[in-house]
C-alpha cells in the first residue's frame, strides 16, 4: 500500500498549493541558462551621459563582462576600465519594449554590490511619458542602495508634485544589513489606490493615491522595470568613489510578475 498512497500524497499537495500562484504569475524571468541575457526580454540603455546625476559609468550592450546569466544567476558587473572616458562600464537592462504593466505584483530576488560608489537600482519607468518627461509620468524604485550607506535600502517614488529635485520624494528605508551577503526579495505591490513596497514579505512603506491631479499619482498607465548598478552620481558618489573595489556585482536570482500578491 506504501507504494500507491505516496504519489497520490504528492499529487494531491501538488494540486493544492500551486494553482494559485501559477495563475497569478504573468511574467517572469528566471536566467536559466547561459550567457547574454534573453533578447526576447531585455534592451539595454548605452552610454556615459551621466543619466541626470553625473554617472561616471560607460552603460555597454552585448557585453559579457557587464551583464551576463551564469548558473541560473543574471550578473550585472561594474568595472573599473580606463578605456572608457570616464573610467568605469557597467549594465543597465530594460524590458521597455518587451514586457510592461499596469498594476501588479513585481519582485525581484538580489544580492546587492558592496563599497563606497555603487549604486545599484531596480526601478521602473513609464512605457510612454503619458503626462510629460521625468518627474511628471511618474518613476517606481523598488529598490535603492548606496554604498556609503551600507544596509540601508530604499523604496521610493517620484512624481511631478513629489521628486528628489524638490525634496518632496515619498520614500522610507528598511536595514538589510546582509544584502550584500545574502539574496533578499525586494518587492512592491502596485494597486489602482496604493503602491505597498516589501523586503522578504516585510511591508515597510506604502504610498497612497490621493485621489488628487496627475501631479501627485502618474501611476494609472504601464511601466517597465530596470536593472543597473550606477557609479558615483550626485547621490552614490556623495562620499566619492572607492577606487579599491571593483569589480562589483548586482546579481539577480529572478524576477517575477504577478497580476496580485501571490
Amino acid at each position: 500500500m506504501k507504494n500507491i498512497i505516496f504519489p497520490i500524497y504528492i499529487i494531491f499537495l501538488f494540486s493544492c498549493s500551486s494553482p494559485k500562484e501559477v495563475s497569478n504569475l504573468i511574467w517572469s524571468e528566471e536566467f536559466d541558462y547561459e550567457g547574454l541575457p534573453d533578447p526576447e526580454k531585455w534592451v539595454y540603455d548605452l552610454g556615459d551621459n551621466g543619466w541626470g546625476n553625473n554617472e561616471l559609468q560607460y552603460y555597454t550592450e552585448n557585453n559579457l563582462e557587464n551583464a551576463r546569466a551564469e548558473k541560473g544567476i543574471l550578473i550585472i558587473e561594474a568595472h573599473q576600465d580606463s578605456s572608457f572616458e570616464k573610467g568605469y562600464s557597467s549594465a543597465r537592462l530594460l524590458t521597455r519594449g518587451k514586457a510592461s504593466w499596469k498594476y501588479g505584483y513585481i519582485e525581484v530576488r538580489a544580492k546587492l554590490p558592496k563599497g563606497v560608489g555603487t549604486w545599484p537600482a531596480i526601478w521602473m519607468l513609464p512605457e510612454e511619458n503619458k503626462y510629460g518627461g521625468w518627474p511628471k509620468s511618474g518613476e517606481i524604485d523598488i529598490m535603492e542602495h548606496v554604498g556609503y550607506d551600507h544596509g540601508t535600502v530604499h523604496g521610493t517614488v517620484h512624481t511631478e508634485a513629489f521628486n528628489h529635485t524638490k525634496g518632496t520624494q515619498k520614500g522610507k528605508t528598511i536595514q538589510v544589513k546582509d544584502c550584500s551577503e545574502e539574496f533578499h526579495v525586494y518587492a512592491i505591490d502596485w494597486q489602482e489606490n496604493k503602491i505597498d513596497f516589501y523586503m522578504d514579505g516585510e511591508k515597510y512603506h506604502t504610498f497612497e493615491n490621493t485621489k488628487g491631479s496627475w501631479e501627485e499619482w502618474p501611476f494609472d498607465h504601464a511601466f517597465h522595470l530596470i536593472l543597473n548598478i550606477a557609479v558615483g552620481g550626485n547621490w552614490g558618489g556623495a562620499q566619492g568613489v572607492d577606487t579599491e573595489i571593483w569589480p562589483q556585482r548586482l546579481e539577480i536570482d529572478y524576477v517575477r510578475v504577478y497580476s496580485a500578491a501571490p
